[in-house]
């Protein structure tokens, strides 16, 4: 069976986007490049919201990102990609699909499916969803050492308590922590 996980950067205070959907607060740097281009192989699909798929969408395909970062360009350009939204009409990025309705039964039938395994990237409406159904195998979260005061939570709509169980940590030379975390249930099936 396919593998679904997050990956997500978010502030000390649990925000992945502060007003305005700003996400320029998070610290890139040559080593964390290097750890997001590790991450983001070729043979995962990738997964979005309408509101992060219209931000990527809007950046990878251009010249300016395939000059400033050609190989992150060449993998989020290549990717096979679903966005999910219900108001979304059509999509202009290569190599992405669209499903409109009920992601949560659309992503147990693409779990079931042989292939690539799935990566969602930003989408806390969708991260929210899928938590709540149990479909998230493992959260990988990047905690940039700020503090925002306010913005949108990765969490936020989730109302009932998610267990999880810390298997790896990484820190990176600017400060950034990478967390890695199974939900408790899936971490006991790995021991």
């Amino acid at each position: 069976m396919k593998k679904l996980k997050v990956f997500n950067f978010i502030t000390l205070d649990g925000y992945f986007a502060g007003a305005e959907k700003d996400i320029s607060w998070h610290r890139h740097d040559e080593e964390t490049n290097a750890y997001a281009h590790d991450m983001l192989r070729l043979d995962d699909m990738l997964l979005f919201g309408r509101v992060t798929y219209d931000l990527m969408a809007s950046y990878w395909p251009t010249p300016f990102a395939i000059k400033n970062d050609p190989i992150m360009a060449e993998r989020m350009n290549n990717a096979d990609k679903i966005v999910f939204s219900k108001t979304l009409k059509k999509t202009e990025w290569i190599n992405t699909s669209l499903v409109h309705d009920n992601i949560v039964d659309e992503l147990h039938k693409l779990k079931q499916i042989p292939g690539k395994n799935m990566t969602i990237l930003g989408s806390g409406s969708i991260v929210t969803q899928l938590a709540q159904s149990g479909l998230i195998d493992e959260y990988q979260i990047m905690v940039d050492p700020v503090i925002l005061g306010g913005g949108t939570s990765i969490c936020k709509g989730i109302n009932h308590v998610l267990n999880l169980k810390l298997t790896s940590t990484r820190t990176f030379r600017n400060g950034n922590v990478l967390l890695c975390y199974l939900p408790v249930e899936q971490a006991s099936d790995h021991h």
